[in-house]
């Protein structure tokens, strides 16, 4: 009979703990949104095609957060070059990102700010708020580097949109999925 009620307490505990971890994949799979009773952004990056014509650099890899999701709209636009960071100093002063950018693929750009440094997975650079020139839209330009090659990021924000998007979009670039696509590019 002890044998029988430790047998069922097992089973039990075994069943219990299958439902919790079913339940925690199934929710881990869903987009994760804001909620109106907390008012949490919690982005969801859909990835879309290359929007630009070639150049030198090639095509990179082109997203979208709705602004349900973001808190406004975003599209970020990411890609590799390979041996044009100064190998020593990497991106060290927002002089480096206006050169190592990639904000001429939008349209001329005003520096709203003074940049800042980020750190994305193991690389350091910088990140700097612009005004985009000819419209209501806001951008970020964002590139770190490992050792002479780089990943230059630039967001592109709806009209009204603000630097305050840059966590979101540094959550991003540091996610497992584009950590390791920049592994992959920059040939870590």
């Amino acid at each position: 009979m002890r044998l029988t009620s430790k047998l069922v307490a097992t089973s039990a505990a075994i069943a219990l703990f299958c439902s919790a971890t079913a339940l925690w994949i199934l929710r881990s799979g869903e987009p994760a949104r804001a909620t109106a009773t907390s008012g949490e952004v919690r982005p969801v990056w859909t990835e879309i095609d290359w929007p630009f014509g070639a150049d030198p650099w090639g095509k990179g890899k082109a997203f979208r957060c709705k602004a349900a999701d973001c808190g406004g709209e975003v599209q970020l636009y990411v890609r590799a070059k390979l041996g044009f960071c100064n190998c020593a100093t990497g991106i060290a002063d927002d002089g480096d990102l206006e050169q190592m950018g990639d904000l001429a693929l939008i349209g001329k750009a005003t520096p709203t700010a003074a940049g800042r440094e980020i750190l994305v997975g193991p690389m350091r650079g910088r990140s700097r708020a612009y005004r985009v020139e000819g419209n209501a839209k806001a951008a970020l330009s964002l590139a770190f580097n490992q050792r002479c090659d780089m990943v230059a990021a630039t967001a592109l924000l709806a009209p009204g949109g603000t630097a305050s998007l840059e966590p979101a979009v540094l959550a991003f670039l540091n996610s497992d999925r584009m950590l390791k696509w920049a592994e992959i590019a920059l040939g870590l």
